[in-house]
């Protein structure tokens, strides 16, 4: 899935960096995220039996349950304030 990422690191100067294989305490945001979509499927679950609406609402349930890491914030006003920021144009410096 990140077969591109130097193309992607030199796109928008975002390092990329890969945990070890079978080190999950190097990703412990992931982790967590796998134990909060096991709260919706459980391990081994048959995804094809939920619809895209289904999927799509416990996405948009995930995505604005606020979370200690983020302040109390959800991910969704933490993306919503990124995406605002990128948006402001710079301010030339007259230094």
């Amino acid at each position: 899935e990140l077969s591109a990422h130097a193309q992607f690191a030199m796109d928008t100067g975002t390092q990329v960096f890969f945990a070890d294989p079978h080190s999950p305490w190097q990703r412990p945001s992931n982790e967590n995220t796998n134990g909060v979509l096991r709260q919706y499927f459980p391990k081994g679950t048959d995804l094809s039996r939920w619809s895209a609406e289904d999927l799509e609402a416990i996405a948009y349930t995930l995505n604005n349950r606020p979370r200690k890491v983020l302040g109390w914030k959800t991910p969704a006003e933490v993306f919503g304030e990124q995406l605002h920021s990128l948006q402001q144009p710079s301010v030339a410096s007259t230094d």
